[in-house]
């Protein structure tokens, strides 16, 4: 089958809007989650670690797996994992059982983390045969999936429906998404055939990549900014209910202003960056974003920290796609560059959720945001690595 551009656009906004439905569903359950397993603090930091080893080794495989069979199944395999995911920490939540949730958690870090790798090569391709920005409104459609996921748990929240039930339901959506999209996603993207004879050259030219000092880089700024979107995944709503009082309902409310955030600064900034470059557009997200976090931990009202989420949600929003597409352009082979670059920002998945668990029981959660503020503001000072001749602009 010939598959369009147009249609292979359309199809990655669909398949990058999966796992931000996914994840929301997931995060706004997180107080009903905690209480039905009876976890404290630490102990719910114990149980996303589900999610952060499950995120290492998708990511871990990932880019192998696409350099030998293409994004195409890699995409698909992982958006079954996190369908399955969502299902299974139903599950544990409903039986009261920290393992089986850590298990789901696994799974839907295994799809995200494998999947999303995939997704970014394609994505990053699509771009580069439109010619102009596109990364960042595919990773926008990411956060119009969290902000559906959250609006929706957030009322599920609000009338007390079973986590079960809603999270049964989200893993059914994603499948039936799943299929009819990923028959436009071109087979062989990212794919690289090696003969015998050039075996040793690629073996050889592999690490030279990641001796890359630009490259690494821009790994660091989408480390810092991946870590400022994923801990918002993972704590805003515990945080805006243990360190701002806020109830659970209204703690989802804030996440849900943050994903929306995120989603309007994602659709917005295409202009922005076409116009000014990819180095301003990463300083602005990365300073903002500080702005955000910084009156979060140190400003003990709650309709500040509520304003402060919204500037979080947009300093977020551009640093993961567009120090992707400054990656992909870093040099030749794209795909392995991109492929690298997003699996150095998704560690980010797996240091954030533990440690800042261990430093909330030990300092509270807003004092443990200090890790997250910290090295957004070092992410700064390294934009200038993602700088370009000149923008990208439409033909």
């Amino acid at each position: 089958m010939t598959v369009t551009l147009g249609r292979r656009r359309i199809a990655a906004f669909a398949l990058f809007f999966l796992p931000g439905l996914a994840m929301a569903s997931w995060v706004t359950r997180t107080p009903d989650v905690r209480d039905l397993l009876g976890a404290s603090t630490g102990r719910m930091g114990l149980v996303l670690f589900g999610l952060s080893v499950g995120s290492m080794a998708g990511i871990l495989c990932s880019g192998p797996l696409v350099a030998r069979w293409g994004a195409r199944p890699v995409i698909a395999a992982g958006t079954l994992a996190t369908a399955a995911g969502s299902g299974v920490i139903g599950l544990g939540a409903a039986a009261g059982t920290d393992a089986v949730v850590a298990l789901g958690l696994g799974l839907i870090g295994l799809g995200m983390g494998g999947g999303e790798v995939a997704l970014n090569v394609e994505g990053a391709e699509v771009e580069r045969l439109l010619g102009r920005s596109a990364l960042p409104a595919m990773h926008g459609f990411y956060s119009l999936g969290t902000v559906v996921g959250a609006v929706g748990g957030m009322i599920l929240t609000a009338i007390s429906f079973p986590v079960l039930w809603h999270l049964a339901v989200v893993a059914a959506v994603v499948l039936a998404v799943l299929v009819p999209m990923i028959r436009y996603v071109p087979s062989g993207v990212g794919r690289r055939t090696v003969s015998g004879s050039d075996t040793h050259t690629q073996a050889s030219a592999r690490p030279a990549v990641w001796r890359e000092p630009r490259l690494l880089l821009i790994g660091g700024i989408i480390l810092a900014l991946a870590m400022a979107e994923g801990t918002a995944n993972d704590w805003l709503p515990l945080v805006m209910v243990d360190g701002h009082g806020f109830d659970p309902a209204l703690g989802s409310a804030v996440y849900a202003a943050f994903a929306a955030s995120m989603t309007v600064g994602r659709f917005a900034g295409g202009r922005f960056i076409d116009r000014y470059g990819r180095a301003a557009a990463l300083c602005a997200s990365a300073v903002i974003g500080a702005v955000g976090i910084a009156l979060v931990i140190l400003v003990d009202n709650q309709a500040v920290a509520a304003a402060a989420a919204v500037l979080w949600g947009i300093g977020a929003s551009l640093g993961f796609p567009v120090a992707l597409s400054a990656a992909g352009d870093s040099g030749d082979n794209s795909a392995a560059r991109v492929s690298l670059a997003a699996t150095v920002g998704y560690v980010a998945f797996l240091v954030g959720p533990p440690s800042l668990g261990h430093l909330g029981e030990q300092f509270g959660l807003r004092n443990a945001l200090f890790l997250v503020l910290i090295l957004v503001v070092a992410a700064s000072f390294a934009t200038p690595a993602a700088r370009t001749a000149s923008p990208a602009r439409t033909p």
